[in-house]
C-alpha cells in the first residue's frame, strides 16, 4: 500500500516549481498538472494509433478506434512529439492551449475540463519548454498504466501542492483509513465536497485490491471550486473513473446537484467551521431534521447534508474538527443529541495532530449508519470510540502519517470486530464501546477521551519508598550540576567584561 517511489518524481518537481514563478500555488498547480495530463492521453493515443497503423486497416485517425478502447482521441495539433517539437518556441503557451482545445472538442467528457492559460505573460515560456523536455518518460501506455505511473505521478504533485497550499488535499493516510473502516465494496459512493477526487480514486483501489470490478461502483461528488472541480474531473479520468461530478461546480449547500441521491457510502473532508454558509437562505431546508445549524459555523449543516444523502443501509465516514464532538452552543448540542438518540452515530476515532498540511485544527473521524443492525448483530444502544491521538510516525518536521499495515488496518480491524461482536474487548485508554446510557450521562459529548479511559501503565516491580529515593536523589544531582554550570557561565561571562 505503500506509494513507491519512481526515481524521477523530485527532479520533477524541483523542475516545475522553478516555473512557478510569481503564479500563486493555487493557480500554478492546475498548469502542471494540466501538462501532465496532456502526456498521459498523448502516450495513450499514441499506443494504440501504433497498433492501428500495424493492423494496416486506416483506421488510425477514425475516432470510434479509440473510443471503443477508452482512450482519448488526440488531434495531430495536440500530440505530444508536436508539443515536444514546438517546446522552444516563444509560441509554446499558445500552442499548449490550442492543443488542450482541440482536444476537448474531439472528446465530449472533456469539455470545459482543461486548463488553458498556458499563453499568459506569468508563466516563464523558456522555462515551460524546458518542462516539457523533462517528460520523457511514458506515462500513458499499457505498461506505465499496469505500474499506475500517472497516478503515482499526479499523487506526488498533489502532496506536494497540498503541503503548500493545504485546501483540496486531504492527506492519503486518512483517506485509507476511511475507506478501510466503510469498505465501499459494492454501490454509491458519495464525496459532498470531493475537492482532487482522493476518497473515489481510494474507494476504487479498495475495490480491486478485494477482487472487484471497477465498475462495481458508481461515483457521484460535487466540488465549490471551478479549478478543484476540474481537477478532480481529470484526476479521474486518467484512472478510467466514470464520475457523476455534475455540469460544473456549485456550491453543495444551495445548489446540491444530486437531489435525488441516496448512497451506500459517503466519504467526505468538509471545510473546517465555515462561518458565512447561506444559512439565512436555507432556513425551510428539509435536511434540517434534526435542527437548525448556527449561522456561523457549516459543521453541523455538513453533518446533516450527509445524513440526508444515506441510503436505508448506507455508511457515512467523513472528517470534522474536534469542536463538534462537544460544541455546547444550544442549537449544535441540540441537533448532536438528537443524531445520537436518532441511533445513527456508530464510531468515533480522535486523530493525532500534525496529519493535515497548513492545518492545525485538531481532527477527528466520524462514522455514522442508518442500520445499526447490520454486520450480525445489533449495535444500536453502543457507540465505538477509539482515541488515536499518540498513533502516527513524523515523516518530517511538520507532517504525521499513519501507517497502512501497523496502524490503520488495526483500527479498521478493532471496529469490524466490534460490528460483528466478534473477539472485541475495551483496550483501556484506546478504544471502548459505549453504551448511549453512558453518552448521556457525559451530557451527549462524543469526545473519546471521557469513554476510553487512562491507559494502564506497566509495574516495573520496583517498590514506591525505593523509586522516589531514587528519584528524588537523580534530582538533586540534577539541582547541583546547574548551579556548578551556572557558576561557569557567570565566571567566563566575567572574564569577559560581563558581570551580572
Amino acid at each position: 500500500m505503500a506509494t513507491i517511489n519512481l526515481g524521477f518524481e523530485n527532479n520533477l518537481w524541483e523542475m516545475a516549481d522553478k516555473l512557478r514563478g510569481n503564479i500563486e500555488a493555487s493557480e500554478y498547480k492546475h498548469v502542471v498538472l494540466g501538462l501532465i495530463f496532456l502526456k498521459y492521453i498523448s502516450d495513450a493515443f499514441e499506443e494504440r494509433y501504433n497498433e492501428l497503423v500495424a493492423e494496416g486497416e486506416g483506421f488510425e485517425e477514425d475516432i470510434d478506434a479509440y473510443t471503443e478502447e477508452n482512450v482519448f482521441f488526440v488531434p495531430k495539433e495536440a500530440r505530444w512529439e508536436y508539443i515536444k517539437s514546438n517546446a522552444k518556441q516563444p509560441t509554446i503557451g499558445q500552442i499548449i492551449d490550442e492543443a488542450m482545445i482541440a482536444i476537448e472538442k474531439e472528446n465530449a467528457s472533456l469539455k470545459g475540463v482543461l486548463p488553458k492559460n498556458y499563453a499568459r505573460p506569468e508563466i516563464d515560456k523558456t522555462k515551460l519548454g524546458e518542462l516539457i523536455d523533462l517528460f520523457s518518460f511514458k506515462v500513458g501506455d499499457k505498461e506505465a498504466r499496469a505500474k499506475d505511473v500517472l497516478g503515482r505521478v499526479y499523487e506526488y504533485f498533489l502532496g506536494k501542492f497540498g503541503s503548500s497550499e493545504g485546501e483540496f488535499y486531504t492527506p492519503p493516510s486518512i483517506v485509507k483509513l476511511l475507506v478501510e473502516m466503510i469498505e465501499p465494496y459494492k454501490g454509491r459512493v458519495y464525496d459532498p465536497c470531493c475537492g482532487s477526487g482522493g476518497m473515489f480514486v481510494q474507494s476504487q483501489r479498495f475495490v480491486e485490491e478485494h477482487s472487484g470490478r471497477k465498475d462495481d461502483i458508481h461515483i457521484f461528488g460535487q466540488e465549490y471550486t471551478a479549478t478543484t472541480w476540474r481537477l478532480c474531473k481529470m484526476n479521474l479520468a486518467i484512472r478510467g473513473i466514470d464520475g457523476n461530478l455534475g455540469e460544473r461546480d456549485a456550491d453543495t449547500f444551495s445548489n446540491d446537484l444530486h437531489k435525488m441521491l441516496k448512497a451506500d457510502y459517503i466519504l467526505a473532508n468538509p471545510p473546517f467551521n465555515i462561518k458565512d454558509w447561506g444559512a439565512n437562505r436555507l432556513t425551510d431546508d428539509a435536511r434540517w431534521k434534526y435542527g437548525m445549524p448556527p449561522a456561523g459555523n457549516a459543521n453541523y449543516a455538513w453533518i446533516q447534508h450527509i445524513i440526508s444523502k444515506l441510503s436505508p443501509n448506507g455508511v457515512a465516514g467523513f472528517v470534522m474538527a474536534n469542536g463538534a464532538m462537544s460544541t455546547n452552543t444550544s442549537s449544535e448540542a441540540e441537533i448532536r443529541k438528537n443524531i445520537i438518540e436518532d441511533k445513527l452515530v456508530d464510531c468515533i476515532i480522535t486523530l493525532p495532530p500534525n496529519l493535515f498540511y497548513n492545518v492545525t485544527i485538531p481532527a477527528c473521524l466520524w462514522f455514522l449508519t442508518k442500520n445499526k443492525k447490520s454486520a450480525g448483530r445489533d449495535r444500536s444502544n453502543e457507540i465505538l470510540f477509539i482515541d488515536a491521538r499518540k498513533m502516527g510516525t513524523m515523516v518530517d518536521r511538520k507532517h504525521r502519517e499513519l501507517d497502512y499495515e501497523t496502524e490503520i488496518k488495526y483500527i479498521a480491524d478493532i471496529y469490524h470486530k466490534w460490528k460483528k461482536g466478534e473477539e472485541y474487548e475495551d483496550i483501556k485508554g484506546f478504544c471502548k464501546s459505549a453504551t448511549l446510557d453512558e453518552v448521556r450521562s457525559h451530557e451527549y459529548i462524543l469526545t473519546p477521551g471521557r469513554f476510553v479511559g487512562i491507559e494502564e501503565r506497566v509495574d516495573d516491580g520496583e517498590p514506591f519508598d525505593e523509586k522516589m529515593a531514587r528519584l528524588t536523589g537523580e534530582l538533586a544531582e540534577m539541582f547541583a550540576k546547574r548551579k556548578s554550570l551556572e557558576e561557569e557561565i557567570r565566571k567566563r561571562l566575567g572574564a569577559i567584561g560581563y558581570e551580572f
